[in-house]
C-alpha cells in the first residue's frame, strides 16, 4: 500500500482521508495475478515506421521552406507517369509526415493496427487530410504493414487575417484507427517449446523466488526455478508441449504476493510525494518553520506650494516586514510506521512541497531507511 500526497489539496485533507481508512488492512498485501507481474520472453511488440504524404488539406500544408515536401510530391507523381520539376511545385494542400505503428505479437497477415501520423514540415494542420499509401518498415528494413486513410486530429486551428489565431489540442498530429493493413508476419514458434522464460516487470529476488515456489506448488512438481531477480525459467509439462498457450494461460492465472522495495518518490515540480508502505525512519528529530519576508512599496507624491517655483516630486517609501513562524520539534522513535510518520508530519502542518525538503534532509542525516527517488 502506498500513500500519495498531492499539492492540489491541503495536506490535512489527504491525511484525514488516509486515516479514515481501516489501517488494520495496511499490512495485508493482496496477491496479484502472474499475468500482471510478468511477460513471456520473446512475446513482444514490434515498432514500425514509414515516411508518407497527407493530401487534401485546406491550405494548411507545408510551405516553400521545406524542400523535401515538393520533392516528395514530385516523386509520387513520377511513379504515376507524370514528371514535374520539384522546384515548381507549390502544394500547400499536402504535408510530409512520419507514420508510426506498433505490431503486436502473433499478428497475422490481413489484420489491422492503428497508426499515428505526425507532421515533419511546417504544416499548420492535418485536419481533413488523407494519408496516401505508406509502407511501414521494421528496424531490419522489411515491410510489415501499409497504411492509408483519413487522418483524425481530434483538434483544430484557425487563423484570421489580422494575425489572431485559436488552436485546440495538436492539429499537426493525427491518428487513423485500424489504418494499417498487416502484410508480413513476425516468425515466432510457440508450440513445441520445452521451456519458457517469464520476465518480471519489476525485477526483485524475493518476488522471483516466490513466483517459482508458487508455480511448483500449484503444478505439484519442481518445474520452475528463479534464474535471477527478473527471470523465472519454467519447464513445459509434457501434456502441454503441443499447446503451450494453454500452459501459459494456467501460469498467468496463478496469484503471487510481490515484494516491494522501501521507496519514497518526490516530484519537486508538482509537489507530489508517494511513500511506500515499507518505509522506516530511524530515531530523528524534525523541526519545521518558515521565514516570511514582505516588502511593500508605497510611493508618496510631494506637491509644491501654490505659486512657488517647486516641482512635483515622487518620493519612494519601502516597508519591510519579517515574520518567522514558530513550530515544535517532533521526535520520531526508531523504525516508526508510515502511519506514525504521517501523523507526526501532519502535526507540524507541513505541505507536500515541504515534505520534499524534509525527506531530503532526513535522507542526508542517514535516518531514512528507504530509497529516495526524485523525479
Amino acid at each position: 500500500m502506498t500513500l500519495s500526497l498531492r499539492c492540489s489539496v491541503p495536506l490535512f485533507l489527504c491525511i484525514a482521508v488516509y486515516l479514515s481508512l481501516d489501517l488494520s488492512l495496511a499490512r495485508d498485501v493482496h496477491a496479484a495475478r502472474v499475468k500482471d507481474l510478468t511477460s513471456i520472453a520473446g512475446v513482444r511488440n514490434n515498432q514500425l515506421i514509414g515516411y508518407g504524404l497527407v493530401v487534401g488539406l485546406n491550405g494548411t500544408g507545408d510551405g516553400n521552406n521545406t524542400g523535401f515536401s515538393g520533392q516528395t510530391v514530385s516523386t509520387l507523381l513520377r511513379s504515376m507517369g507524370l514528371t514535374i520539376d520539384a522546384a515548381k511545385i507549390r502544394a500547400r494542400n499536402a504535408a510530409v509526415v512520419m507514420v508510426t505503428a506498433t505490431l503486436p505479437p502473433f499478428a497475422r497477415a490481413g489484420g489491422h493496427v492503428d497508426v499515428l501520423v505526425s507532421s515533419m514540415g511546417d504544416a499548420k494542420s492535418l485536419q481533413g487530410g488523407t494519408l496516401l499509401l505508406t509502407p511501414l518498415r521494421a528496424p531490419n528494413g522489411q515491410i510489415y504493414a501499409v497504411a492509408q486513410g483519413a487522418v483524425s486530429t481530434g483538434g483544430f486551428a484557425a487563423r484570421g487575417k489580422s494575425g489572431s489565431s485559436v488552436q485546440q489540442n495538436h492539429p499537426t498530429v493525427g491518428q487513423i484507427t485500424n489504418g494499417a493493413l498487416i502484410e508480413g508476419e513476425v516468425g515466432l514458434q510457440f508450440n513445441g517449446r520445452e521451456h519458457i522464460r517469464m520476465l518480471l516487470n519489476n525485477p526483485d529476488f524475493t518476488t522471483s523466488a516466490r513466483l517459482a515456489d508458487t508455480i511448483n506448488t500449484h503444478l505439484g512438481t519442481d518445474v520452475a526455478r528463479a534464474v535471477d531477480s527478473g527471470t523465472i525459467e519454467v519447464q513445459v509439462l509434457a501434456p502441454y508441449r503441443a499447446n503451450v498457450a494453454a500452459f501459459v494461460a494456467t501460469l498467468e492465472n496463478m496469484e503471487v504476493t510481490p515484494d516491494q522495495v522501501a521507496k519514497v518518490v518526490l516530484d519537486e515540480r508538482t509537489g507530489t510525494v508517494v511513500i511506500g508502505e515499507n518505509v522506516r525512519i530511524a530515531t530523528v528529530a524534525i523541526a519545521h518553520g518558515n521565514l516570511s519576508i514582505e516588502i511593500r512599496e508605497e510611493p508618496q507624491v510631494s506637491q509644491p506650494a501654490p505659486l512657488s517655483q517647486g516641482r512635483t516630486v515622487v518620493t519612494p517609501k519601502s516597508e519591510v516586514q519579517v515574520k518567522e513562524e514558530k513550530s515544535q520539534v517532533i521526535l520520531l522513535s526508531q523504525a516508526v510506521t508510515i502511519r506514525d510518520l504521517v501523523r507526526a508530519l501532519n502535526s507540524i502542518g507541513v505541505s507536500p512541497r515541504d515534505l520534499v525538503a524534509i525527506f531530503q534532509a532526513i535522507k542526508a542525516a542517514g535516518a531514512l531507511q528507504a530509497k529516495l527517488e526524485i523525479m
